[in-house]
């Protein structure tokens, strides 16, 4: 693990805030972190592919300081001991952005049962766990932000990705009863829905006959990852008594 610091910021509502972001290696999650950094944040990355992280890391333009630590969010305590080492570094966490995530195309008829089993340890428990982490110190500080990558499949099921579906369905129910039971405790729950984005999510599937079925692209232009980040950014920025609970972020092309 590793840190950059330096002195300046930009000016602005995220400025010196103090951000962990799960499930930083890649896609969503890596250009969330650059925004945040970008917008002075002082940014705490995590994920499981060390170098990746590393390299990550170093791509941060920010000044408000970074911090890279290799983490499972499946695993509890590694992220108990995550949000433990971005205190330590930089202070009470203000925002938790929850990018960690796994998706299969895959039939229920094709049992891939190790495929489902990992989804709801990542996508489910991996929720869970950040969650549990940073929510004791935003109560007892009266502040905070907790942002969840979820999908449009946490909207709508898609043939093809049930368990992925039913694991965004989780997500939201989850965001939902947590923001109703933190009402006027000072937090904000957030969820982001993506739809088709140009990630390498896609290249975990192994079930053949889902992808040929279902997971074939259409031709529209899709989501960039920056595309979701600066709708993070957006969400985040709000002022203190603005919730933006939920965003939807489509392609324009492929309405949901």
């Amino acid at each position: 693990m590793s840190t950059g610091t330096d002195t300046a910021s930009p000016e602005g509502p995220l400025r010196d805030k103090v951000a962990v972001v799960v499930g930083a290696t890649g896609g969503i999650g890596a250009a969330v972190a650059r925004s945040l950094s970008g917008e002075g944040a002082r940014v705490t990355l995590a994920g499981r592919r060390v170098e990746v992280l590393e390299d990550v890391r170093a791509s941060l333009e920010g000044a408000g300081g970074s911090l890279a630590v290799p983490t499972d969010v499946a695993d509890r305590d590694a992220v108990g001991a995550l949000v433990a080492r971005a205190e330590e570094e930089f202070g009470p966490v203000d925002v938790l952005v929850n990018c960690a995530g796994v998706m299969y195309f895959t039939l229920m008829a094709s049992a891939h049962q190790e495929q489902w089993e990992r989804t709801v340890r990542v996508n489910c428990d991996g929720a869970l766990n950040c969650i549990g982490a940073v929510l004791p110190g935003m109560l007892s500080r009266g502040r905070g932000n907790i942002l969840t990558i979820s999908s449009d499949a946490g909207r709508k099921v898609f043939p093809g990705l049930a368990v992925y579906s039913a694991s965004k369905f989780f997500v939201e129910a989850l965001s939902q009863g947590l923001r109703l039971e933190t009402a006027g405790t000072g937090i904000r729950v957030t969820t982001v829905q993506p739809g088709n984005v140009a990630t390498d999510l896609l290249g975990m599937s192994t079930d053949e006959e889902a992808l040929k079925q279902y997971g074939e692209p259409t031709g529209a232009k899709v989501l960039d990852p920056e595309d979701v980040a600066a709708s993070v950014v957006w969400a985040l920025k709000q002022p203190d008594h603005v919730a933006v609970n939920e965003v939807l972020v489509e392609p324009r092309d492929e309405p949901v």
